[in-house]
């Protein structure tokens, strides 16, 4: 007995082990996850680390082509490390073929080939800023309400030429539809004209998520304005290398591209 009553006293001055971390969202292609784990842990994604705010909660984010399975490696403040090997639901991607578009809008001229690169370069570093503040736990909304003409991951083929992945969600609706924040953020991006995209804001939701608009006919916004959901970023439109007017919403987790329907209810009137 006083053997016992002296291990119930040690355990006493044990700290109990927390629950484990938990992950909530979409683990799939184009996926995203919310995980919250003990604050001050430091998380890894694979070779990548993770922000983790100071409630514990992180942001993960999955590809179109994921490999099928991620390792995740949460550390606690007292040195408790947990190891989870995560797997990724494969998906299938639709094949949308689009001819009888004039030879400019499947293969750029050489001369608008450095513009390309530059206005490339300056999308690529905006991605891969981290900021601190988790602006995503609003949630998100629709960005425009229409009917939906192009699905994340799809595979184009322009003129007969393959080309990449479609990255977004389409909406199609009239000229001069409001697009609206679909959660809180900062904009990083108000361009009225870029080669492919037109007129395109990206709004940085923290943790490395973001969202891009494009083909706006109109940007109402400047660099460094704060949004919250909902508040007009933006009007429909067709410019750059559009076919028809619509949004083209487009999300990243860092370099990841995410499918922007996976965190939105189904689309007001189907």
């Amino acid at each position: 007995m006083r053997v016992l009553a002296l291990l119930l006293a040690l355990l006493a001055f044990v700290p109990m082990a927390r629950a484990e971390t938990r992950l909530e969202g979409n683990l799939t292609q184009g996926g995203l996850v919310i995980g919250r784990t003990d604050p001050g842990s430091t998380v890894g994604l694979d070779d990548r680390r993770v922000r983790v705010g100071p409630d514990g909660v992180f942001v993960l984010g999955f590809h179109r082509d994921a490999p099928a399975t991620a390792e995740l490696t949460v550390t606690a403040p007292g040195g408790r490390v947990e190891r989870r090997s995560l797997a990724i639901a494969p998906r299938a991607f639709a094949i949308q073929r689009i001819d009888g578009l004039p030879p400019k809008m499947v293969t750029p001229p050489p001369e608008v080939l450095e513009r390309i690169r530059r206005e490339n370069a300056e999308i690529a570093a905006l991605r891969e800023v981290d900021r601190p503040e988790p602006m995503f736990r609003t949630g998100f909304v629709w960005p425009a309400i229409g009917r939906i003409s192009g699905v994340y991951g799809s595979q184009r083929i322009l003129n007969g030429e393959p080309k990449q992945p479609h990255y977004g969600v389409d909406i199609a609706a009239p000229v001069g539809t409001p697009i609206r924040a679909p959660a809180d953020g900062v904009v990083v991006l108000a361009a009225d004209d870029l080669y492919y995209t037109g007129g395109t804001v990206i709004l940085d939701h923290g943790h490395g998520l973001s969202s891009a608009f494009l083909h706006l006919s109109a940007v109402t916004v400047k660099v460094g304005d704060r949004l919250r959901q909902s508040d007009v970023l933006g009007k429909l439109g067709a410019t750059g290398r559009a076919t028809g007017p619509h949004l083209d919403w487009r999300m990243n987790w860092f370099e990841s591209r995410i499918d922007p329907q996976l965190l939105v209810p189904p689309m007001p009137g189907g």
